[in-house]
């Protein structure tokens, strides 16, 4: 066994179980590192507290006298926690996120000093940061950038550092994150939803829209994932062949949490208490050493500050164990991905879910409204929402052990399927008295009752309604849900604006009461959107072509799906809702199909390396064994040897093979590497994706029969039976 793989085994069998023992209620723990409600009325004046609440719930600005107060009180705050450093904490186009500290310490003269925040530092700072990537935004000779704070999401103490959510722009002000255009889409989304919310209830000022995310994860030692160049640089596994055992009996899946694992988690969601993460749920998923998470659903910015936080969270967390956090989508071939389903819906100022059925007909006939405008919306932009969650790690995953397929679709169940066939054989125009009651009573009436008993799930949906939300399960597990959110939330507010319009013209050109005017909208939409709507099996073949025939797209690769963000109709959208600009989204494009590329090369350039210098010097040296042992067999048994050196000769022979088509399709792989250079990006990403990346599979493959060939004590690389189940 080399070296390297010996080691790491015998550091991960020989870990010590670091115990976490829970003293403390979760309830006095939440929040205690959050300058939350209750730190503030503590620590502002009254008109700072209101200033504050006005600007998270109205948008309005806080003047710059009342800004000094805030920090004032936020250093306050934070000194008597013990925090020495101050950071603008932002989302850049990484994925990741970004801070840099600055101390509170500030010299007064005469060797003397203080600490120091004022309501400048806290507004608005200028980080720079010019080697985020920008997609021509900025130039690099005037390469400005600014952090502005953000007083929707609370700041936050983490180690001695005061961290501040803020959005990050170009000196132009133009987006250079992932929060600006989110916060820009919420704000769609309320306005038009409020506006639809008002048919209901007058009393409706504000619609938030809310997220649960659930995030899967694989949980290895750091000793072994260290032993694998792959996983170290890629975050997956470029090569390894399947255990004899993976995931085939299920029997990982919600069953006992390994105790080490159980450590981490514990020591986890301790931390994530003291930041305000509100985390529930905690469970083993389907494939080995997979598990998953998930917090209480909060408004979307909050969650999707709360996600990009956790995922750093977790990998310091997990240093401690001795443990590396995989949030790669597919980091195993075979078994079941990581996802992070985005569970959405839209709430009231009034305390209502607009996608969950109420008792009386009228609040049912709200619901319908946003439910079918929903699916509407969907249907309306499947490639954009398909756009919203491609990455070269997630095109791994997409279509595979349980994960849903490329095809964007919409799973609601049986049950609705039945409500909107129904409500579609509504009459056009006025209903007459017994047609009204029919309608309210026998099929709008009935929808409480229809959901409660409604168990209906389909794990291949990407877009399912499961009760009183939605949930988009083609999210991958490491991406930055602001995305997706960004997307979903501006198609809905469009819809939803659209729908407004066409229900007021009804109402005023044909004197028809607003539920009659609903009603023959939302009848006219379930017949537009039934292409979208789909309950089977997503991962046959008779659902792809059923999908061409309806008109739906399969964009398969990211390169394909990414187009949908440039198209005219996208770049319209998103410039009517005020989202973002032509710049802004063509930048976003640009940036994304670079990264696409890049991520490809640097897995097939590892892969070259791993496949030329682990992989075939140990086959030539077991090679040699073999050779040695067939020489001395003919040294033994004259001529007739060969009756004892047939399985050996084969397995020479067979090495012999492999090496040859893994150095034939390396040498293919950085010839094609070298034309894709020379192209465009868009062309570039087209070769990398269709021309270099299949060619891992055949270098894969030979690296793989080569494993199952050579001596297992000579074997190079950790072996996936000892990844996934070395506890």
């Amino acid at each position: 066994m080399s070296t390297i793989r010996f080691q790491a085994l015998k550091e991960a069998l020989n870990r010590n179980v670091i115990k976490v023992t829970e003293t403390q209620r979760r309830s006095t723990l939440f929040g205690s590192n959050v300058f939350n409600h209750d730190t503030m009325l503590q620590y502002l004046t009254k008109d700072a507290y209101v200033s504050v609440l006005d600007a998270i719930e109205n948008g309005s600005k806080i003047n710059r006298k009342i800004a000094d107060q805030i920090a004032s009180a936020m250093k306050e705050w934070a000194l008597s926690k013990g925090v020495t450093h101050y950071t603008h904490w932002f989302q850049p186009l990484t994925g990741a996120t970004a801070e840099k500290h600055d101390a509170f310490f500030e010299t007064i003269g005469n060797d003397r000093g203080m600490e120091k925040f004022g309501g400048d530092q806290l507004v608005q700072q200028e980080p720079d940061a010019s080697s985020f990537p920008h997609g021509g935004i900025r130039n690099t000779f005037e390469a400005r950038g600014y952090t502005a704070w953000d007083p929707t999401s609370p700041a936050f103490i983490y180690g001695t550092t005061l961290c501040i959510p803020t959005v990050f722009v170009a000196y132009t002000g133009e987006a250079l994150d992932y929060k600006t255009p989110l916060l820009r889409a919420l704000h769609a989304v309320d306005t038009s939803a409020t506006a639809v919310a008002k048919y209901f209830d007058k009393n409706v000022k504000k619609v938030n829209a809310s997220l649960g995310w659930e995030q899967e994860y694989f949980l290895i030692d750091r000793a072994l994932v260290n032993s694998r160049p792959d996983l170290v640089i890629t975050g997956r596994t470029l090569l390894g062949h399947s255990p004899a055992k993976g995931q085939q009996l299920d029997d990982h899946y919600f069953g006992s949490i390994p105790q080490r694992a159980l450590s981490f988690m514990m020591d986890l969601e301790k931390e994530c208490m003291l930041l305000g993460i509100p985390v529930k749920t905690r469970h083993n998923e389907v494939a080995p050493n997979q598990f998953e998470l998930a917090p209480i659903h909060e408004e979307t910015n909050l969650a999707v500050d709360h996600n990009a936080l956790l995922m750093d969270v977790m990998e310091k967390i997990a240093s401690r164990h001795h443990l590396k956090v995989l949030l790669h989508e597919k980091p195993f071939e075979g078994v079941n991905g990581s996802g992070k389903h985005n569970n959405w819906s839209l709430a009231t100022s009034t305390g209502v879910n607009l996608l969950s059925p109420g008792k009386t007909p009228m609040s049912n006939l709200q619901f319908l409204t946003f439910f079918i405008n929903t699916i509407k919306a969907i249907n309306e932009n499947e490639e954009l929402m398909r756009a919203g969650i491609a990455s070269a790690s997630n095109d791994h995953r997409l279509g595979a052990n349980e994960a849903p397929p490329a095809i964007m679709s919409v799973f609601i169940g049986r049950q609705l399927t039945e409500v909107l066939r129904e409500l579609e054989g509504v009459t056009d125009g006025k209903l007459s008295p017994e047609e009204k009651t029919d309608l309210k009573l026998n099929v709008v009436g009935k929808i409480p009752e229809i959901l409660l008993d409604n168990t209906d799930r389909n794990r291949t949906s990407p877009f399912a309604f499961t009760g009183n939300k939605f949930e988009f399960r083609a999210v991958g597990s490491k991406a930055n849900c602001a995305n997706p959110m960004t997307i979903l939330n501006t198609i809905v507010a469009k819809q939803l604006k659209e729908f407004k319009i066409e229900v007021d013209q009804l109402i005023d050109k044909k004197s028809l009461k607003k539920d009659e005017a609903i009603f023959n909208i939302l009848r006219e939409y379930i017949k537009k959107s039934k292409n979208i709507l789909f309950d089977g099996n997503g991962y046959g073949i008779e659902w792809e072509k059923e999908a061409k025939k309806r008109g739906l797209s399969n964009n398969r690769t990211t390169p394909e799906a990414l187009k949908a963000k440039i198209s005219k109709k996208s770049l319209d959208l998103f410039s009517e809702m005020n989202v973002m600009n032509e710049t802004e989204c063509t930048s976003r494009y640009e940036i994304e199909i670079e990264e696409y590329v890049i991520r490809i090369q640097i897995e097939g350039r590892v892969l070259g390396d791993i496949a030329r210098n682990h992989v075939i010097p140990t086959a030539i040296k077991y090679q040699n064994m073999m050779i040695n042992n067939v020489t001395g067999l003919k040294n033994l048994y004259g001529t007739g040897f060969k009756k004892y050196a047939k399985e050996q000769m084969e397995i020479i022979e067979s090495i012999s093979r492999h090496i040859g088509d893994i150095n034939t399709y390396i040498n293919k792989m950085i010839e094609e590497r070298k034309k894709a250079e020379t192209l465009s990006i868009e062309k570039k990403a087209s070769n990398y994706c269709n021309k270099v990346k299949p060619l891992f599979a055949d270098i894969r493959y030979n690296c793989d029969a080569l494993e199952l060939l050579i001596d297992d004590e000579l074997w190079p690389l950790t072996k996936y039976r000892e990844l996934l189940f070395t506890r």
